[in-house]
């Protein structure tokens, strides 16, 4: 499940409710609650947030402001964008059309195809070009890269040597959205702040 930063302390008041006070384990990658009854929930930081000791220090990081660069691709279609904590201040959508499958056999296939990889290509490379304007001169200001869409899209925009400064600094979640428009990337800020939890009920 996914919560809002500002709804972390809120949401662990309840777990204990349900189970009872929990103990806390600081993980690499977040909190691990531990209640009284065997269940546990373990909280995974958003992107950009570093190890803290407790639910407090947690808690305090989570809803902190930073800036998070986002890079979104699916198909012929790329966002681009920095977030200032919950604010898009910097923001870039381009749609580039990409031919879909067809059901034609042998020969007529074959050159939908090429033509087909052909236009992926060009989308992908004008992406790349979106990231180095957009992205590249903010990279030493941002916390994190949060990518979403086609993971195969990201990898390959994200091959281009001239953003290896901003591939270093992707995260490893991979936000799940639709073809980027701009309403998805303000949308995807939600998702990239948001803290992660899984639940295991006692055994």
């Amino acid at each position: 499940m996914q919560v809002d930063p500002a709804r972390v302390a809120r949401w662990v008041d309840g777990f204990a409710d349900r189970h009872g006070p929990p103990s806390t384990t600081a993980l690499s990658h977040g909190l691990l609650l531990t209640a009284a009854d065997g269940a546990t929930a373990e909280l995974y930081a958003p992107p950009g947030v570093r190890r803290t000791p407790d639910l407090v220090a947690f808690a305090a990081a989570a809803t902190a402001p930073r800036r998070i660069g986002l890079l979104l691709a699916r198909k012929g279609a790329v966002a681009v964008g920095v977030a200032a904590g919950e604010e898009l201040i910097i923001s870039k959508v381009d749609t580039r059309y990409v031919q879909g499958r067809t059901a034609a056999g042998g020969w007529s296939q074959q050159r939908f195809a090429r033509r087909r990889d052909n236009q992926a290509k060009a989308a992908l490379a004008d992406a790349a070009e979106l990231a180095v304007r957009l992205l590249l001169p903010e990279v030493a200001t941002l916390t994190t890269l949060v990518c979403g869409g086609d993971r195969r899209a990201v990898d390959i925009v994200l091959t281009d040597r001239r953003l290896a400064p901003l591939a270093a600094l992707r995260a490893e979640r991979l936000l799940d959205v639709p073809e980027p428009r701009r309403t998805v990337l303000v949308e995807a800020i939600t998702a990239a702040r948001a803290v992660h939890i899984l639940i295991r009920d006692p055994t």
